[in-house]
């Protein structure tokens, strides 16, 4: 028969193993094993399961890669990136024209109405007309061809230093909203042998302007096709604009003003050529 001693010497045996299996800090008490980082493949695995799952889809992963990011600046045919329907803009006739007029009229008739307004009163009789001309007017850019807008303004030129036009006013229309956004493009680049006329400067900006755009996308475009006609060693664009999108509507903040930039060649690649440029527009 065992002594009282000899039985609290005796220990558990789950409490044994419990404390046999507990790391020991310098302090003499017990802490937790350390959690093991979460494996990179562990990790892919757990966001491509959870994106099979059409209610938690992000934009990012739904939405196709945009056309105008995959196509080329310049198509064979001399359009810049265009619209689905910029072709048979181009290639209409007059009786289509005026057809096409007459449908965006009648669209025009429906808003208003829809909006609460009698479209038979004095000052809205020839809205619809009025507006349909417009819109037509202020997309005309999905019609033009960059090569009637360049023509032969390119020339053989001995010289390699910067080009700066400055102060282009451009005036757009905002895609998500249809309404105006406007303000100032300059435009520069480092000529490689060959030179723009200048006015053909503010004619790409234009032509790119006169449609639904981004201002992002604007920059972009201005600034690729000007390397994509001339091959200089760098181009660069910088717009500042007002959006009426988000003045008018919105956050409605009236002061606010857009700044977007497009480097290319030595502009991205030396810093001291993006200095000057941007020293030379007073912007730093």
């Amino acid at each position: 028969m065992s002594t009282p001693e000899q039985e609290s010497s005796k220990e558990l045996p789950h409490k044994k193993n419990d404390a046999a299996t507990k790391p020991a800090t310098q302090n003499g008490t017990y802490a937790p094993k350390p959690i093991l980082p979460i494996k990179r493949a562990k990790l892919m695995s757990t966001a491509t399961s959870s994106a099979s799952s059409p209610s938690q889809h992000s934009p990012l992963q739904t939405r196709a890669a945009s056309p105008l990011i995959l196509n080329p600046p310049i198509d064979s045919d001399g359009l810049s990136w265009p619209s689905r329907g910029a072709r048979s803009r181009i290639d209409q006739t007059a009786d289509q024209s005026s057809q096409r007029e007459r449908r965006i009229a009648d669209a025009v008739q429906v808003i208003l109405e829809e909006l609460g307004e009698d479209t038979t009163r004095e000052g809205l009789v020839e809205t619809p007309e009025r507006y349909a001309r417009a819109m037509l007017y202020f997309t005309k850019g999905y019609e033009e061809n960059i090569r009637d807008v360049i023509k032969r303004a390119v020339f053989e030129e001995d010289h390699d230093e910067m080009v700066i036009v400055r102060d282009i006013e451009i005036y757009s229309l905002c895609e998500h909203h249809l309404v105006p956004f406007f303000g100032k493009a300059h435009i520069a680049y480092i000529p490689n042998k060959r030179v723009l006329g200048l006015s053909k400067l503010a004619r790409l900006a234009e032509m790119y302007s006169r449609r639904f755009q981004v201002q992002e996308r604007l920059t972009k475009q201005i600034a690729m096709a000007l390397s994509e006609i001339l091959k200089p060693r760098g181009v660069a664009v910088v717009i500042e604009a007002t959006h009426m999108c988000m003045v008018s509507r919105g956050v409605q903040k009236t002061g606010s003003s857009t700044t977007t930039s497009c480097m290319l060649g030595c502009f991205r690649d030396q810093q001291k050529t993006r200095e000057e440029f941007l020293t030379l527009l007073g912007r730093k």
